[in-house]
């Protein structure tokens, strides 16, 4: 390798985390912008002074503090989260169609949830991100065993007909107990389109140990994905053990995805645009990618909440309606440009 080669990554690696601040500063103005609009246009200097000098006694303050700020911050949480899962995915499985909503994770999740809620009568608390990590944990199983039993083994293509057809199972048998339990369905009927309204403190509350885990063992992870990314041999030879980042990686990526179903739903492709978006101008290097992609995911879902809110106003459209609308054109020209 020429010193020349060795540094266009390494000058790839500086521009993009030179945009780092920019992304950040874009954030802090598309959270303002998402607690300023909605059936109450509130000034952004009003919003500005909620935020930092809140006075009880005011009408926008308590709007600002108990109903649009906790959206906000759970639009933030959950576009990192699942943006950084896909990352994580596509690094490690060496497949550019790798996503959790693809590969039966979040359909696993929601199916687990939905049976636990119909089972239970609870639609909140600390079992919420376990029932969903044991739900995704098995989705991902089970679209592995699938797929692996093709022809050809696990490809890319095989993956993602498993995954679309695991999808589908599970989405029949949560359509057959809403038909017998109607009750059931009525407080899930919203959350199963994926939605960011109506969520609770208590539910984010006990997913933030989720998602901070997650995340954190992403970025810890990153460099060795790096080489993962490589090929497990040239990754072996690096020194990295293949078999331990991999289960690692899945951790991670059942936590994140876990955590973001029980607290919005399923909010498809968003794992899917995102890291792809962050390679354009961030190259190849996970180390880059996984910090890169929770800025811009979290950006993408906040603006996505807005365009929810606003384009049919007064009437809102759920969120995950509109991550499918972006995501499902760009999963088509990956499809054609990758297989």
């Amino acid at each position: 390798m020429t010193a020349r080669t060795e540094a266009a990554p390494q000058a790839a690696r500086w521009r993009a985390m030179a945009g780092a601040p920019v992304l950040l500063a874009a954030l802090v103005l598309a959270v303002l912008w998402h607690i300023a609009v909605g059936a109450r246009q509130i000034p952004l200097a009003e919003v500005v002074a909620a935020l930092t000098r809140p006075d009880p006694a005011l009408f926008d303050h308590v709007v600002i503090r108990d109903l649009r700020l906790p959206r906000a911050v759970y639009a933030v949480t959950v576009g990192a989260s699942l943006s950084v899962a896909g990352a994580l995915m596509q690094g490690v499985t060496r497949n550019p169609l790798a996503e959790p909503g693809l590969l039966g994770l979040m359909a696993g999740a929601s199916f687990a949830v939905v049976i636990w809620v119909a089972l239970s009568g609870q639609t909140g608390g600390g079992m919420m991100p376990l029932v969903a990590a044991v739900g995704a944990l098995g989705g991902a199983t089970l679209v592995w065993g699938i797929a692996s039993a093709a022809p050809g083994g696990a490809q890319p293509l095989s993956l993602i007909l498993a995954g679309a057809a695991v999808t589908a199972f599970l989405g029949a048998i949560v359509t057959l107990a809403h038909l017998l339990d109607e009750q059931t369905f009525q407080s899930l009927r919203v959350w199963l389109n994926g939605t960011l309204s109506g969520r609770s403190w208590e539910v984010f509350l006990w997913s933030s140990p989720w998602f901070a885990a997650g995340l954190a063992l992403s970025l810890l992870l990153a460099r060795q994905v790096t080489a993962l990314a490589m090929g497990d041999e040239v990754a072996t030879g690096l020194g990295v053990d293949v078999a331990r980042i991999k289960l690692l990686a899945l951790g991670a990526v059942v936590a994140l995805t876990a955590a973001s179903v029980a607290l919005a739903g399923p909010l498809g492709f968003v794992g899917l645009v995102i890291p792809h978006v962050v390679r354009l101008f961030a190259g190849s290097d996970c180390r880059v990618i996984v910090p890169l992609s929770a800025l811009t995911g979290a950006i993408y879902l906040v603006v996505v909440d807005i365009l929810a809110r606003v384009v049919l106003a007064p009437l809102e459209i759920a969120t995950g309606l509109v991550t499918a609308l972006v995501g499902g054109p760009v999963f088509l020209w990956l499809v054609r440009a990758r297989l």
